[in-house]
């Protein structure tokens, strides 16, 4: 797989609109190290504008966001105020559940990273990319992401934070070897941490492997279809 080739069919179906996010994990930081005084979701934005950005368990407040990046076990805490708090679930129980269902991987210790695909020489080290689209773009690509198999889980919506659906549910995915690919930015928590038309969609590389040769053959390039929803991406600009 060819980053340069992949970003210039990219450009090619959706203009310069923003490229996809590489996360992975590291034993040092590979970009500057940001300290979030809320939701770290905020400070991902200079990755999504072309930089690379890093954290550890100290530079990220939350301890949701520990949790999900696998730097911290669940504080005892946690499943009460997402219930009762927040009221994201009925009762903690399914809180305690769903967090065990994710099999979260130890990474404390660690370095967490997000870069801008411009930002780095190849896929070999990420876990997976996260795209950061409104509704046109996000179009192109769940219509990429059905294109070669049926399966109805092929884009999943499952309950998540951004930072679950981001970084915990996609590189458990993709440690798994597995095909799904994940739909995020719903938690109303994370909502203000994006641009009000964006929501994100994370690709595992095991899944990311298989798609990146058949972007072309997809309806993103050439169809009459996807010709005018891309005048209106670009503004039929270029």
């Amino acid at each position: 797989m060819n980053i340069d080739k992949f970003i210039e069919m990219y450009k090619e179906a959706f203009g310069n609109y923003e490229l996809p996010v590489a996360v992975w994990y590291s034993e040092s930081p590979a970009g500057e190290i940001l300290k979030s005084k809320g939701c770290f979701m905020h400070n991902l934005k200079p990755a999504r504008d072309g930089g690379v950005v890093s954290f550890d368990v100290d530079a990220i407040y939350c301890p949701g966001g520990k949790l999900y990046c696998g730097f911290i076990e669940m504080p005892e805490f946690i499943p009460p105020y997402v219930s009762l708090k927040e009221r994201y679930k009925d009762v903690p129980e399914q809180m305690i559940d769903f967090v065990k269902g994710l099999e979260l991987i130890d990474m404390s210790g660690k370095y967490l990273n997000f870069a801008s695909i411009t930002q780095i020489d190849n896929f070999e080290s990420a876990e997976g990319l996260v795209f950061f689209a409104n509704p046109d773009v996000m179009s192109g690509l769940v219509s990429w992401v059905h294109f070669d198999h049926n399966r109805d889980d092929a884009v999943c919506v499952p309950f998540a934070s951004g930072c679950s659906a981001t970084v915990a549910q996609t590189i458990t995915e993709n440690r798994r070897n597995g095909y799904k690919t994940y739909l995020g930015m719903f938690d109303p928590s994370v909502r203000p941490q994006v641009e009000a038309d964006i929501i994100s969609l994370s690709v595992p590389m095991s899944r990311f492997k298989e798609m990146y040769h058949t972007f072309n053959e997809s309806c993103l390039q050439g169809t009459h279809g996807w010709k005018n929803v891309r005048k209106r991406i670009t503004g039929n600009e270029d």
